[in-house]
């Protein structure tokens, strides 16, 4: 009666009101977020357990989800389906759209700690961790940690030998 949207059976209808109600009875064990959805909690346990149960068949990389698998195909296949309504610019994911939109409206990022201000919320993030100090990537190897996933990716190809990049 609040949307007037319809379902097939009772149960996928009591799942949708929680939409309007906001309710979220599913509660992660490691960190107690919550969920609307049992199916979304148990995305979200995978990122404390690294459990990853979706492969890429084209290059085997695993995710723990399969909207992340989905999202990662577009490297292979090129695709951009976000489109930019000023410029016409397309991007493989809606935050790398809307992050990009800021760059029209010129909308700044504000650091909470200090004056600094970014264009970029990726700039303000890992600005942050100046003085945050919040290492979350750690090396599954030596468990060596890292402010941002980049630099443990370079830090993983001393236990890997990897060299990806050809002259």
């Amino acid at each position: 009666e609040i949307c007037l949207t319809k379902f097939g059976t009772r149960s996928y209808l009591k799942r949708h009101k929680r939409i309007h109600t906001g309710e979220k009875p599913f509660e992660c064990e490691f960190c107690k977020a919550k969920f609307r959805n049992r199916s979304h909690l148990k995305d979200h346990e995978r990122k404390h357990t690294g459990e990853k149960l979706y492969e890429c068949e084209i290059c085997l990389t695993k995710f723990g989800t399969r909207s992340y698998l989905k999202r990662h195909k577009r490297i292979h296949t090129g695709e951009k389906p976000f489109e930019c309504e000023f410029c016409k610019a397309t991007f493989r994911t809606k935050p790398n759209l809307y992050r990009h939109l800021k760059t029209h409206t010129r909308e700044k990022f504000k650091c909470q700690f200090c004056e600094s201000e970014f264009l970029q919320e990726a700039s303000l993030t890992a600005h942050i961790k100046i003085h945050t100090g919040k290492k979350q990537f750690e090396c599954e190897f030596c468990k060596a940690r890292f402010t941002d996933r980049s630099a443990k990716n370079k830090h993983l190809r001393i236990h890997t030998g990897e060299k990806p990049f050809e002259c």
